[in-house]
């Protein structure tokens, strides 16, 4: 009984900084910028008018989804994905270690141009 307690403490706290340690995984097709968000769901996208999709999501540092309203009217460094209309479909607000990995593509054609590491979270120009 004693042993299976004590299995069961270390595999708790084994987990605990596994999670604490984790990254955010975003996806090849994530490009960098800057997001604002005027009147939600009006956008400033690198300083240029854009639009949510619906049922875009917005998350935090903490990775956790952002009201569109609670973040209003700050310029924030994020990765972001479009869909096929052109609407922010996700964005990223990125860390500050998150966001010192550079290069990172901020347009479709330095994304198709540079190889991309899905593990280490890195892109590299050719």
């Amino acid at each position: 009984m004693y042993r299976c307690f004590l299995a069961l403490l270390a595999s708790l706290l084994l987990a605990g900084t596994a999670a604490a340690q984790s990254l955010r995984g975003f996806p090849p097709s994530a490009l960098r910028g800057t997001l604002e968000v005027l009147q939600s769901p009006e956008v400033a996208l690198n300083g240029k008018p854009a639009r949510l999709a619906a049922g875009a999501r917005i998350f935090g540092p903490d990775n956790l989804i952002k009201v569109p309203a609670s973040i209003a009217g700050v310029k924030y460094t994020v990765n972001y994905t479009l869909d096929t209309q052109g609407f922010v479909r996700e964005a990223w607000i990125l860390t500050d270690g998150e966001a010192a990995k550079k290069p990172w593509p901020s347009t479709a054609a330095e994304a198709q141009a540079w190889r991309f590491d899905a593990v280490a979270q890195r892109w590299t120009k050719p």
